[in-house]
């Protein structure tokens, strides 16, 4: 009787209660080295203190994914591990990391030989001919993707004939290219709504509380024209290379590989007909001469080049209409990476204004220190002067009886004329606007 196997894909698990786990009997020894586990079998981990194996079982756990159909657009929630999402996409360990959602990796597209991999903003998807492999998440972004995705698959026709026909990995891509741009124009319609009046306020008064908002605002500015930049970027390295494009038609390659398969199917069917040999009857090698075999092979091999040299060329003519549809995202995601240098311009303007005007008032102030250094050297005069009639000496003029207005008089004439004097030199040399 054959066995029956445990089906990789569940919908909706239900998860097990923690006291039906088995506990591990094992015991562990906190000293200063480290940490030491010891099992049953008595063997101890080559890293102290680092749970190696508990790291390999989290890497490769099982993961929730949302598959949509392409036949039915149906939905579905089911939990897979790591290795079986690599054989059921063909996809290497290193695309896979891409979706990861602990590691945070700049927008990326890859185009692979069975599959889409799409990390953009909140979508992190695969996208297949037959389905589309979506990270469960409870994002917002996440579930309208799948929701607006069943309804153009729904309301779109699936008549390759029709004038408004795209294959699925195609309608697939642009919902995904549409929820990132449009995520990333709103939070840029978002900033700017907050950084021109909070722009205009720091203008009008500059204090430490606004230049404080100012600086957090152009973070949050940075690192969104970063994420812009990355999502256009990864949009123009597809559209200038024509072979990441033409590996992206899916559905195409598979109906070639179907038509091909078929074909082969047929031709083999045909020369065992025409030999007198049964289909479903076994070959046997020493039947056939080795001269018919030779010339199969090399027939088949001529056939397969044929195919794929076909294939290719054909692929390359129609790349338009995904061109087309990269095009259009690009200019979207273009204008709003205008919209994010525009504001970041307006605010390195804003920086330059105030900065005129911090160095407006510093000169100011330098002005105002120079009068004061000015007028205290005009007041030590007086000083001077003090210092002279105040020793105790004997002398004529104080016997005079207006000798004490007369040295004011003097003094004060002579302080105002040296004053005089300074300000037309400071003048001379422009070193004050007066």
């Amino acid at each position: 009787m054959a066995e029956a196997k445990e089906p990789l894909l569940r919908s909706n698990p239900s998860p097990q209660p923690s006291a039906s786990l088995p506990r591990p009997s094992s015991t562990a020894a906190i000293g200063g080295g480290g940490t030491t586990t010891t099992g049953s079998s008595g063997r101890r981990p080559l890293f102290h203190g680092l749970d190696v194996l508990g790291l390999k079982k989290r890497g490769g756990g099982l993961r929730s994914w949302i598959r949509v159909d392409a036949s039915t657009g149906g939905s579905q929630v089911m939990e897979v591990d790591k290795l079986t999402i690599m054989r059921r996409c063909d996809l290497p360990a290193r695309d896979l990391r891409l979706l990861d959602p602990l590691f945070v990796y700049p927008s990326t597209i890859l185009g692979r030989e069975k599959a889409i991999v799409v990390n953009l903003e909140q979508i992190r998807c695969i996208i297949t001919a037959d389905e589309v492999l979506l990270l469960n998440s409870l994002d917002s972004y996440v579930l309208h993707y799948v929701v607006e995705l069943q309804r153009r698959l729904a309301a779109n026709s699936s008549d390759p004939a029709s004038p408004d026909y795209l294959p699925f990995e195609f309608r697939a891509l642009e919902l995904a290219l549409e929820a990132a741009c449009t995520f990333l124009d709103a939070q840029a319609a978002e900033l700017e709504i907050e950084a021109y009046p909070l722009l205009d306020e720091l203008t009008s008064k500059i204090s430490t509380l606004n230049l404080e908002r100012v600086r957090r605002l152009k973070s949050r500015l940075v690192a969104l024209t970063r994420r812009v930049q990355k999502v256009r970027d990864e949009i123009e390295q597809l559209m200038d290379d024509d072979g990441d494009m033409a590996e992206m038609y899916l559905t195409e390659k598979k109906r070639r590989m179907e038509t091909s398969f078929f074909a082969e199917q047929s031709f083999l069917g045909y020369n065992n007909t025409g030999g007198g040999l049964s289909v479903s009857a076994p070959v046997s090698p020493v039947s056939s001469p080795p001269e018919s075999r030779r010339l199969d092979k090399s027939s088949s091999f001529s056939r397969s080049r044929h195919d794929s040299v076909r294939s290719s060329e054909g692929t390359t003519e129609h790349i338009e209409e995904l061109e087309m549809l990269l095009e259009a995202y690009f200019v979207v995601i273009d204008n709003t990476l205008n919209k994010l240098t525009s504001l970041k311009e307006y605010i390195d303007d804003t920086e330059d204004f105030i900065n005129i005007q911090l160095d407006n008032v510093r000169n100011q102030l330098i002005q105002f220190e120079l009068l004061l250094t000015t007028a205290t050297f005009v007041v030590a005069i007086f000083g001077v002067i003090a210092g002279i009639f105040g020793m105790n000496f004997a002398i004529p003029l104080f016997d005079e009886p207006g000798a004490f207005q007369w040295v004011l008089i003097i003094t004060g004439l002579s302080g105002l004329i040296i004053f005089c004097l300074f300000l037309f030199f400071f003048r001379y040399k422009r070193l004050m606007s007066m």
